[in-house]
């Protein structure tokens, strides 16, 4: 789950629908390995949510695990609704919903194919259901939308959701640890049967070996060679480009809703590192206009500064905790500029890009891609395609106010060819 709704917002962990109890409020990831993912599930049970001990992996176009804390109420053994609604859907690749259940409100938000990190919350409030569904709202072209009938939402289904959960796939929580133990029985008993060996060729030894004289060499002082490890791999440890696009944006909109008369919002710039940084510039009127604002607003600063002249105040706002991932590259140079000349072709994007090198520490090249997006649509439209690049980070996301466009900056690690 978000940060915010963690701490802000109150949800449970299961519900129960046609006598049949669904494990809800799993935090979802994308997983590149679908063959072997217990690497990627260890990893971000210790990096991403600490404390999670059970998981569940969704197969598909954009495979994915969900991450569960038994502390939390999660039990092993449960099935995970949002698979089985999105499974039991078919087709469908993008739909919103909020369905009432016996614990609180199930929202769920599946966007091309990925079910968001936080997509998948069971709120005890039907308030916070409500506006998390309603600011997912603006977001165009859902294919399906689900909503309670007293809510009113048009062109919003209200199925019952019983019998959508019954059609899909019930893939249950597993425990994390599982293969672990594996591991340990194993190693276990390789020991065991190195004790034996060792007390076979002991006995064997002392027993039928006759003795021999000793021979007396000098003594020779080896020089054991220090240990390097293996040098991490510059995308082991990515930030997160769906927490990094969706943050960004929940903290622009903040930014652009501080109005004040006389006072015009000049551009906005977001990076994972300082958060959001923008400025109002005055036009007419008084600087304790714009300061009141900025206090009544509700909205937390990093820093706040004013211009010598009264003319310009200066803000930085924090976004919310961004996980970090394991993204290695899947596309050469080469592929990467065709699959991006075919997006600029066929969707009419202007997505310019540029290769470069960058050497380690340890004398490794790297080939990055370097790539500039300029756009009338927002983050949340934009993360879906970006994620299908593997070894991606967004470092710089600008809102420009009076052109209504966004840019979107940042790298795609290459597949080195082999040689």
């Amino acid at each position: 789950m978000a940060e915010d709704q963690t701490e802000e917002k109150a949800w449970k962990s299961s519900f129960t629908e046609g006598g049949k109890t669904y494990a809800a409020s799993l935090f979802w990831q994308p997983l590149l390995n679908e063959e072997n993912p217990l690497p990627e599930v260890r990893e971000a049970s210790e990096n991403v949510l600490e404390g999670a001990d059970l998981y569940v992996t969704r197969k598909g176009k954009s495979p994915q695990f969900g991450l569960a804390a038994s502390t939390q109420g999660f039990s092993r053994g449960l099935p995970s609704a949002a698979i089985a609604l999105v499974s039991g859907l078919g087709n469908v690749t993008s739909f919103l919903g909020v369905f009432k259940v016996d614990t609180g409100w199930w929202y769920i938000c599946f966007r091309n194919d990925v079910i968001l990190s936080d997509g998948d919350t069971l709120f005890v409030s039907e308030k916070d259901a409500k506006d998390q569904f309603i600011s997912m709202l603006a977001v165009p072209d859902w294919d399906i939308l689900f909503a309670p009938e007293e809510w009113g939402v048009d062109e919003a289904r209200s199925d019952k959701l019983a019998p959508l959960l019954a059609k899909g796939l019930q893939v249950k929580l597993d425990k994390i640890a599982t293969s672990n133990d594996m591991a340990m029985l194993a190693v276990i008993i390789v020991g065991f049967a190195i004790i034996l060996w060792f007390a076979y060729s002991s006995l064997k030894s002392l027993f039928f070996t006759p003795p021999r004289a000793p021979v007396i060499a000098p003594i020779k002082q080896v020089e054991t060679p220090s240990y390097i490890p293996p040098e991490p791999k510059p995308w082991e440890k990515l930030n997160n480009p769906i927490d990094v696009m969706k943050n960004c944006y929940t903290a622009t909109k903040k930014a652009v809703q501080i109005l004040t008369p006389g006072w015009k919002l000049e551009g906005i710039t977001c990076t994972p590192e300082s958060g959001v940084v923008t400025s109002w510039k005055r036009e007419l009127g008084r600087m304790t206009w714009m300061e009141q604002a900025l206090q009544t607003s509700g909205v937390e600063y990093t820093s706040r500064a004013i211009s010598k002249d009264g003319n310009t105040f200066m803000v930085t706002m924090p976004i919310s905790e961004i996980s970090t991932l394991n993204s290695p590259p899947e596309y050469t140079e080469d592929d990467l500029t065709n699959i991006i000349n075919d997006l600029n072709q066929t969707l009419g994007t202007h997505i310019t890009i540029a290769h470069k090198n960058w050497v380690s520490p340890r004398g490794t090249n790297y080939g990055i891609m370097e790539y500039k997006i300029t756009s009338n649509n927002d983050p949340l439209n934009w993360v879906e395609l970006l994620m299908k690049f593997s070894g991606l980070t967004v470092n710089t996301i600008r809102y420009d106010i009076n052109r209504r466009n966004w840019q979107y900056e940042g790298e795609i690690y290459e597949l080195q060819p082999e040689k």
